[in-house]
């Protein structure tokens, strides 16, 4: 087995790394703090791949050494040791797999904007309470995903429903490849279970709709606001009112007249953050309309048809009348579902990815 450095340009990352780290050691690095830390943050992704990788190639010639020792011609088929040393290699060689699996991972995120943060949003469906409890629930399970990756999670914009749950709620997680791995949840989610809410008893349907954006960096060429063509509102954010309630006009709304698109966001006190975050979040929408009118563009000179848009169910949690979890573009099934929802969606987001880059290569 040979562990695939060229594929993983270990000479240029480490080229990269020393490049930024000298540029750090400037007196004046961090006068421009917000780009200081993007370049820090760069420094310790490339610092980190290649720690993986030489880690990776070490236990590869530890696993070489144990096979060797065991093949010595001095030792016999039935000796202690000899096994001792092969258990040791196969043992070894079974943790390098898994973790070779996940290196491989790597090569998928090959979108432009893969390697950035993502803006997760929650749209509650028809049926009042059911389907806002069910937002709510996704809501706990990205949180709880992005928690077991490290990556932090930061609340953009919160709608608590009428009577439980969340009617909608918007999230920016920041982390390596956050955008890479959740845009396969892009979709709506079906929930069938036995209601709380339900006297009766009875067996309900929720739907929840799942939105994901990359964050959109201000220098990125083609997306300007023109704020001529921009609506902007405040108002005073809703919340559980008594102490906690905002009394002033924090909340903000942006309306952009050419696309028609809305954004809103109030979960921040101060109107300043609320209107920057909306400024992100609309950044993030042109940028996904401009990328959707390319690929139906593309789609029309190869005379494909692909299903535009987000609205098509991808994934169904059951918990009533049995526990399964399906992905329906990939088939992948999990039988326990509160496994889940409690944050265990990388079996999902791999399949995925997998099954995308095989259909790429067959299009190719």
């Amino acid at each position: 087995m040979r562990i695939p450095g060229g594929l993983f340009d270990i000479p240029g990352k480490e080229q990269l790394a020393a490049e930024l780290e000298a540029k750090m050691s400037s007196p004046s690095f961090w006068d421009n703090q917000e780009e200081a830390q993007k370049v820090a943050q760069k420094v310790t992704v490339l610092k980190n791949k290649i720690q993986g990788y030489n880690s990776l190639k070490g236990k590869l010639e530890d696993i070489e050494a144990f096979y060797e020792l065991s093949q010595e011609e001095s030792a016999g088929e039935d000796d202690e040791e000899v096994k001792e040393y092969r258990a040791e290699a196969e043992k070894a060689l079974a943790q390098l797999v898994t973790e070779l699996d996940a290196l491989e991972l790597q090569l998928l995120f090959s979108d432009k904007y893969d390697a950035g943060n993502v803006i997760l949003s929650l749209h509650s469906g028809a049926g009042g309470t059911e389907s806002q409890d069910w937002t709510d629930m996704l809501l706990r399970m990205y949180t709880r995903w992005a928690e077991r990756k490290g990556f932090s999670v930061e609340m953009l914009d919160y709608l608590p429903g009428d009577e439980a749950g969340v009617k909608s709620a918007t999230l920016l997680i920041k982390g390596e490849n956050a955008y890479g791995h959740l845009k396969v949840e892009k979709g709506v989610h079906r929930l069938v279970r036995i209601s709380p809410f339900d006297a009766s008893g009875r067996r309900h349907t929720s739907f929840s709709a799942v939105d994901v954006l990359p964050e959109v960096d201000d220098e990125v060429e083609g997306i300007v606001l023109n704020w001529d063509e921009i609506k902007v509102d405040t108002y005073r954010s809703g919340g559980a009112g008594g102490q906690h309630v905002n009394k002033t006009d924090s909340a903000v709304r942006m309306t952009h007249f050419p696309t028609g698109i809305v954004v809103q966001c109030q979960n921040e006190r101060s109107q300043i953050s609320n209107r920057a975050s909306c400024e992100k979040i609309l950044k993030a929408k042109l940028l996904a309309l401009k990328r959707q009118e390319q690929e139906k563009e593309l789609a029309g000179i190869r005379g494909e048809q692909h299903e535009i848009g987000w609205g098509s169910q991808i994934r169904s949690y059951v918990f009533h009348p049995y526990s399964m979890v399906k992905d329906h573009r990939t088939g992948m099934e999990i039988g326990n579902v509160y496994s889940v929802m409690d944050g265990e969606l990388d079996p999902f987001i791999d399949a995925y990815l997998r099954m995308a880059a095989v259909r790429g290569q067959r299009d190719s």
